[in-house]
C-alpha cells in the first residue's frame, strides 16, 4: 500500500466551495481509479486555506502511471485546479505501519 500525501494551499474565501469541489472530485473521479483504495480531506485549523489530502494506492504506478496518464487525471485537475492558489506539493510514502 502507498500513501499519495497531498498539502493544497486555495485561494482565499473559497473554502465551501473547494469543500463540495474536492469531495465530489475524490468520490466520482479518484474513487473509481484502478488501485485507489481510500481517502482522508483535512483542513486546516490555523490556516483555513489549507487542506491536506491522503490517498491509499495499492501501488505508486496506480497513481503515478495509472492515474494520472489516465483523462481522470485531467477531469480532477478541471474540479479542483481552479481553487490552487499555488501548485499542490504531492508526496508518495510506503506505509510502516497502520492501525485498523
Amino acid at each position: 500500500m502507498i500513501l499519495e500525501l497531498v498539502d493544497i494551499r486555495i485561494q482565499p474565501g473559497q473554502q465551501a466551495e473547494f469543500d463540495a469541489a474536492v469531495q465530489r472530485g475524490l468520490e466520482q473521479v479518484i474513487g473509481k481509479a484502478t488501485g485507489y483504495q481510500s481517502h482522508v480531506i483535512n483542513k486546516c485549523i490555523e490556516t483555513p486555506e489549507r487542506y491536506v489530502i491522503q490517498i491509499y494506492w495499492a501501488t505508486l504506478e496506480n497513481h503515478t502511471v495509472d492515474f494520472r496518464g489516465s483523462p481522470a487525471f485531467l477531469e480532477w485537475r478541471g474540479i479542483v485546479g481552479p481553487f490552487f492558489a499555488s501548485p499542490p506539493v504531492v508526496e508518495h510514502f510506503n506505509i510502516l505501519s497502520k492501525s485498523a
